[in-house]
């Protein structure tokens, strides 16, 4: 079975030029409803309001005035929303921010800069095969 491209998809980003680059590697990977947050606060009003609920959240670690792993712990502490996967992108590959976020409980992990195959198996490994 393969992943549902029509699937809401939130990409969270303080950058609007990184979002619109994520959404472009998305659109190429197929995926047509894509959400955009600011930062964390507004990723998870987003999520609150959203119907049909996000199937996906991919959200940048370093934000104001919510960062990522601030968001993704939130999400796993929300009855409605923990289940959600959730991919955490970062500039630092640092070994004490991948360990930080496992343990808040992240799907996945990606260091930038990355390209529309190392997304596509990022995702895959979460969701599975992408058509």
């Amino acid at each position: 079975m393969s992943v549902d491209k029509k699937m809401h998809v939130l990409v969270v980003d303080d950058f609007p030029t990184m979002r619109k680059i994520i959404r472009n590697l998305l659109e190429q990977l197929g995926f047509s409803n894509i959400g955009e947050a600011e930062n964390g606060a507004d990723a998870l009003r987003k999520m609150r309001e959203a119907n049909p609920k996000f199937g996906l959240v991919i959200s940048d670690w370093n934000m104001e005035p919510m960062t990522g792993l601030q968001l993704l712990k939130e999400v796993r502490a929300d009855n409605g929303l923990k289940a959600t996967p959730f991919i955490m992108i970062t500039a630092e590959n640092k070994t004490e921010n991948v360990i930080a976020a496992k343990e808040a409980g992240v799907n996945n992990y990606i260091v930038k800069p990355f390209n529309a195959a190392t997304l596509k198996s990022k995702i895959e490994a979460v969701l599975g095969p992408i058509g």
